[in-house]
């Protein structure tokens, strides 16, 4: 190790940081050594880009049109050096179909994240906060919610809505949001009253302020964890809208959709049903192992630096 890395590292790591921003680099640079020392994370953290740089290159990778096909020619080929994962009944290829599959995959994602994980919190905090019959009120309609499997609730509210991307992420996020409700709430009641938040009170802050700034930032760790966890969930929800038709429209190459459409091919031309659900497990999987790296990068009980 040269003397400027080494320098760098004594003062990411000092015990008495001179500013906050020493203080945060410090906090970040040791969560970043917890997180890569764990191969499988470092394994979803792979999966997880390059899924994002398939997406923002799709243009570029993706041989062929993912919308237009050659009938006449090319339907249902098997895998070759032509279609290396084959074509489907339209005569698309099922790679390029693949590729950009993966824009709509975390176009739903990214969306769902951003609208659930902020109502959740929100809620959560909210509740924890304020007790008594706000609380309960809050805490009865997340139960609601939690009552119906994920799946099932989301179908509810698409059939009401009606088939599409906007209105499946829509109903994915309203199915979302109550188990982070329920951990900024359980987070929240273990530092309501602590002598942190009591000092804060005492210096004229409001409720209102107390729980956007002192309160919502403590459970963010806690969150950001769970909601990358609930990603292979997502975007299985999706495939399920999809599969049944309530999730993107034809011609749209979303993965759910593509497996649906393969399923009628599945004992002679496998590879239409099987190339689609192959991307769904790697991601899922991906999501997973990134997830799991960061509880373990996140929690405050890990021991060491």
């Amino acid at each position: 190790m040269s003397e400027i890395a080494r320098t760098r590292r004594e003062w990411l790591l000092s015990e008495r940081p001179a500013s906050r921003l020493q203080a945060r680099l410090g906090r970040a640079y040791v969560t970043w050594r917890r997180f890569s020392s764990n191969r499988l994370a470092m394994v979803g953290l792979s999966i997880i880009v390059a899924l994002l740089v398939v997406a923002a290159l799709a243009d570029v990778l993706a041989p062929q049109s993912a919308t237009i096909g050659d009938l006449k020619n090319a339907r249902l080929l098997p895998p070759s050096s032509a279609h290396i994962f084959g074509t489907d009944d339209l005569g698309r290829d099922i790679l390029s179909r693949i590729i950009y599959g993966s824009r709509l995959t975390l176009y739903v994602v990214a969306l769902v994240a951003i609208i659930a994980a902020p109502v959740g919190l929100l809620v959560g905090t909210v509740a924890g906060y304020a007790g008594g019959w706000i609380d309960a009120i809050l805490m009865r309609i997340t139960d609601i919610f939690l009552a119906f499997p994920k799946l099932i609730l989301a179908l509810a509210f698409v059939a009401a809505l009606g088939p599409g991307i906007e209105n499946a992420v829509l109903a994915i996020a309203i199915t979302s949001w109550p188990p982070y409700a329920r951990i900024a709430r359980a987070e929240t009641l273990t530092v309501r009253n602590s002598d942190y938040i009591k000092a804060v009170q005492l210096m004229g802050a409001s409720p209102f302020r107390i729980v956007l700034r002192h309160i919502m930032p403590l459970c963010i760790s806690s969150l950001i964890v769970r909601v990358t966890l609930d990603m292979a969930g997502i975007i299985l929800t999706a495939a399920g809208l999809g599969f049944v038709g309530l999730g993107a429209q034809p011609p749209l190459p979303e993965w759910g959709a593509m497996i649906a459409s393969g399923r009628r091919f599945i004992l002679d031309q496998w590879w239409v049903a099987a190339a689609p659900g192959g991307a769904i497990l790697i991601v899922s999987l991906g999501f997973n192992l990134l997830g799991d790296g960061l509880r373990d990068a996140l929690d405050p009980r890990s021991g060491g630096q």
